[in-house]
């Protein structure tokens, strides 16, 4: 587990330094690159770690714990997940290694039909293969234990970490057929021409569904950590069942959304998938109410009186509560965000513009990251067996977190509104129109450099934490419901429903548009080599 975490904590403290350079050398305060290809680089490098290995490192770690902790039984196939986190280094490390050289700054979506080294899309694909490896762990750990309890409620905890690992498994299957039947069969020079709008759609496939896997440690955190930390109750173990459910559904027939502006794909389904994306606000709104009750709960039991004096009564100093207020802010800004980019008429105004760039940072690196962090905060003393005692500087760190994205992610949404590209090396902030700009992308910037310091500071909190005295640590407890279950229907009780509504909702959703695509005569385009053909 402590491997996992570092692993993540060390991959994401490099992306975020890439972060903050591509935002420095393109704003007024640097001259314009002489290379500009070292920005796509970078972008692509940091994209890539920050999209597949960091977010997929953490989600196995937490699941691992949540695996031994909630069902209290050790890890069966301890050796698998060594392998799949080996398969993890080594495809990370087959896939930087060539976007460094400049062979591949293809971006983290791939962007057919540009086509990079062959070894960057085969480092995806075994980082994509590890996480797998998770994935069948945990659906063998849960059968294992439902096979030694017959008929008693699956944890929570373990039932929404399923969820996450059956998510991330059915979400990944777009990208694997797209890199494995459409850009590698090129990268190997096997075709010297692709199908785009085929690869497109399968990764579209992936493309949106994968953010409710990078979301899912952070809502697995808001109903099973976040309750118990602040001395409350969960509000309701059903409630919390039914969000993870509808995650599962929802997630996946969505992504054509993404395509609203590609020609290939017809404007009915880009309909069906907009509406599809609507439906997602239902299990957020259920967990906004949930986790929000149950913090009134907690308020309450501590003397809490009134209709919001409640709220004074909330333990304000407590990490957990102040990673959970941060996150619930940016998830509203970004969740209004989503709304509009849901919507064919008004995505067509910012499309493939700086507000795409802030809205997707504020939902991952705002909402989701932080509570990463809470989650890690929470978790180190029980992996270390020593003390967490730096809380002045953790709330430090979450202060700055929080300051620094809002600083960032806003002016990207408001020079997105005015039209300013996403994607690009450089401005040219002397023409009338870019002018006024300028100042949003240094406010950036400096939002940037505070999310380094906080990253910074979060590193050396974990680690100065090894070096701490040991302590006798408490069991490691999840929260616990105020009405816990003694028996769930079958439906709550396990995901084989779920999983079958997942698979059917996307061939009905995406069935059609691939075939079509498929059959398409006259699809191929010539592919457009970076870094020269090899």
């Amino acid at each position: 587990m402590l491997a996992h975490f570092w692993l993540a904590f060390a991959v994401f403290g490099l992306a975020i330094l890439l972060g903050e350079w591509q935002m420095f050398i393109r704003s007024p305060l640097h001259g314009w690159l002489h290379n500009p290809d070292l920005y796509y680089r970078s972008v692509t490098a940091h994209g890539t770690v920050m999209g597949y290995v960091f977010p997929t490192l953490v989600a196995m770690g937490f699941g691992y714990a949540i695996c031994e902790l909630s069902l209290d039984q050790p890890l069966i196939g301890r050796r698998w997940a060594w392998v799949g986190y080996a398969m993890i280094i080594v495809g990370s490390v087959a896939a930087v290694v060539p976007v460094a050289l400049g062979l591949d700054s293809v971006l983290y979506t791939f962007y057919p039909p540009m086509i990079g080294n062959a070894f960057y899309y085969i480092g995806v694909v075994l980082v994509v293969v590890g996480s797998w490896v998770w994935v069948v762990l945990m659906g063998v750990n849960l059968n294992a234990w439902k096979r030694a309890h017959p008929g008693a409620p699956v944890p929570l905890p373990m039932f929404a970490n399923v969820a996450a690992a059956y998510l991330w498994g059915w979400t990944a299957v777009g990208a694997a057929l797209e890199l494995l039947f459409q850009i590698l069969p090129v990268a190997l020079g096997f075709s010297n021409t692709i199908n785009a709008g085929l690869s497109r759609v399968l990764f579209s496939w992936t493309l949106h569904a994968i953010v409710y896997f990078w979301l899912m440690p952070a809502y697995i955190a808001f109903y099973t950590i976040v309750p118990r930390a602040i001395g409350g109750r969960l509000y309701s173990d059903t409630m919390a069942r039914v969000s993870f459910a509808l995650f599962l559904v929802f997630s996946m027939p969505i992504g054509i959304h993404h395509l609203f502006a590609d020609p290939q794909v017809g404007s009915g389904f880009k309909f069906i998938h907009s509406v599809f994306t609507a439906m997602v606000t239902i299990p957020t709104l259920l967990t906004v109410f949930t986790i929000c009750a149950s913090v009134e709960i907690a308020a309450r039991l501590r003397g809490g009186k009134g209709v919001f004096g409640w709220l004074k009564a909330l333990p304000w100093d407590n990490p957990q509560m102040l990673a959970l207020a941060f996150s619930f802010v940016m998830l509203g800004f970004g969740g209004a965000g989503g709304l509009i980019n849901m919507s064919y008429q008004l995505d067509s105004t910012v499309h493939n513009t700086q507000w795409i760039t802030g809205h997707f940072h504020l939902i991952f690196g705002g909402a989701v990251v932080i509570m990463y962090f809470a989650i890690a905060y929470d978790l180190w003393p029980h992996l270390t067996g020593r003390a967490m005692q730096d809380l002045s500087l953790i709330r430090t760190q979450l202060w700055l977190w929080f300051v620094g994205m809002i600083v960032t992610t806003f002016p990207w949404h408001y020079v997105g509104i005015l039209g300013m590209p996403r994607r690009m090396a450089y401005f040219d902030y002397s023409a009338p129109g870019l002018s006024g700009e300028g100042i949003t992308v240094i406010m950036s910037t400096v939002g940037g450099a505070l999310l380094v310091v906080s990253a910074l500071l979060f590193l050396l909190i974990l680690y100065r934490n090894h070096s701490a005295s040991r302590a006798e640590t408490t069991p490691f407890t999840f929260s616990r419901a105020i009405h816990e279950p003694t028996s769930l229907p079958l439906a709550l009780n396990g995901l084989g429903l779920w999983v079958g509504l997942m698979i059917a909702l996307t061939i009905t959703n995406y069935g059609y548009p691939i075939a079509q695509l498929i059959g398409l005569h006259d699809a191929q385009v010539p592919a457009v080599f970076i870094g020269g053909k090899r």
